[in-house]
């Protein structure tokens, strides 16, 4: 209440004596609504990015792209193979293929996969013997 004899003005204490006072919920200002959202990863239905509609049929010639990525990954090498179907078991099995000829670690995403280090010549030559085109 004082400090060296002197009292303090304002009266701080009052403010806050019996608790901190309840704000009333505050209104929404802006949402996008539920709309058609996936329920799995929450992205538009048209975009989903989870594995839920990985089940695109697999063409007899397919054109894919190698590429060298190092972004996000403290500087590693990773060659991604790109423009592959959407298909979680034609990608599964491609991926063990390359991987056990590349001797590496790697992995299946959405659309692409992902090999580590820098494997684009035997890469090149293998997708080509499938009769695939390759670019890149």
């Amino acid at each position: 209440m004082s400090r060296g004899g002197v009292p303090r003005r304002g009266g701080r204490r009052g403010r806050y004596s019996s608790g901190v006072t309840e704000r009333p919920r505050a209104r929404t200002v802006y949402s996008t609504g539920k709309g058609s959202r996936c329920p799995r990863c929450g992205w538009p239905e048209h975009d989903c990015r989870c594995a839920a509609h990985l089940d695109e049929p697999v063409p007899e010639k397919l054109a894919v792209a190698l590429r060298i990525e190092k972004a996000g990954r403290g500087g590693k090498t990773v060659t991604v193979v790109g423009g592959l179907p959407r298909n979680a078991a034609f990608l599964k099995t491609l991926v063990g293929e390359l991987k056990r000829a590349c001797g590496t670690g790697g992995t299946a995403a959405a659309d692409h996969v992902e090999l580590q280090g820098d494997h684009r010549a035997a890469l090149r030559t293998m997708l080509a013997r499938k009769g695939w085109t390759v670019k890149g």
